[in-house]
């Protein structure tokens, strides 16, 4: 496996945990947006990512298979949770029954998602500087003898 498969595989899980980031602030950020009674509000989102196929990282160190191979797949899609009733009757947006329609956001989760997904992205870093350093010192051999 050269240096720019383990490129390659680095830059797929950045895209990967970058996106996770995102979906995690667009997240937070809605948090506490209200929907009006019988419309439709915003819906939280998450990050489902697939795992590659079994045997792809052998093929791919047997020359078989490229980086693309192990490549995470990954689509954002809405979480499906039930909006968050909250009991604001003085509020404008409040249904016949005083309730207002919040995302089903939890905070807590999110920031852990969003701590997580930098710390992952931090090591896919951490990887890359890795491999361009044992690349320079590969070629400061190789140029050497």
């Amino acid at each position: 496996m050269d240096s720019s498969s383990t490129f390659a595989i680095s830059a797929a899980g950045m895209a990967l945990e970058r996106t996770r980031v995102e979906v995690a602030a667009l997240n937070l950020a809605n948090a506490h947006t209200t929907q009006a009674a019988g419309q439709p509000g915003f819906a939280p989102m998450q990050v489902v990512a697939q795992a590659a196929p079994a045997g792809a990282f052998a093929a791919l160190m047997q020359g078989g298979a490229t980086a693309a191979a192990l490549a995470p797949e990954f689509r954002v899609e809405p979480t499906g949770a039930a909006p968050r009733l909250v009991h604001e009757p003085g509020h404008p947006l409040a249904d016949a029954n005083g309730f207002v329609s919040y995302p089903a956001v939890d905070p807590a989760t999110e920031m852990m998602s969003l701590i997580g997904a930098t710390r992952a992205y931090e090591a896919n870093v951490a990887a890359m500087n890795t491999t361009r350093t044992l690349a320079l010192k590969a070629l400061d051999i190789g140029g050497q003898s």
